[in-house]
């Protein structure tokens, strides 16, 4: 609770901030707006180092193997700094672009899931036959 009140303020004060900014400077508002979406990432490298460790726990526990399982948090990874990056794009008025950066994003994560999606298949086909 604690890690999420402080990348909410530091998200808000930045956004104050760039709010007041953009009135003098559009470009300057938005690298306001990009140092502080940094600042919170970095912030929150450490908590998230911990939780791919558990990840690569559980995954070792589980017996699946690591081949399976790295498709799924690469998509999760994916779909991080595309919502990201396309809110950026909306902040700078570049909607077209925001766009492009999700369909790039959908793209890459089905691809990323790709070999998860056909392990899956060859199970359903052993299951049949």
């Amino acid at each position: 609770m604690e890690l999420v009140t402080r990348a909410a303020l530091l998200c808000v004060t930045g956004a104050a901030l760039a709010l007041v900014v953009r009135q003098g400077s559009q470009v300057m508002g938005l690298l306001l707006t990009l140092g502080v979406a940094v600042t919170v990432l970095l912030f929150l490298a450490r908590p998230a180092a911990e939780l791919f460790d558990f990840f690569r726990e559980l995954g070792d526990k589980s017996g699946l193997s690591p081949a399976l399982l790295a498709p799924l948090y690469k998509t999760a990874g994916i779909a991080l700094v595309v919502r990201t990056g396309g809110a950026l794009c909306r902040d700078a008025g570049e909607t077209a672009l925001a766009g492009v950066v999700e369909g790039a994003g959908t793209l890459c994560a089905l691809l990323t899931a790709l070999p998860l999606l056909r392990e899956v298949m060859d199970m359903l086909l052993k299951l049949m036959a």
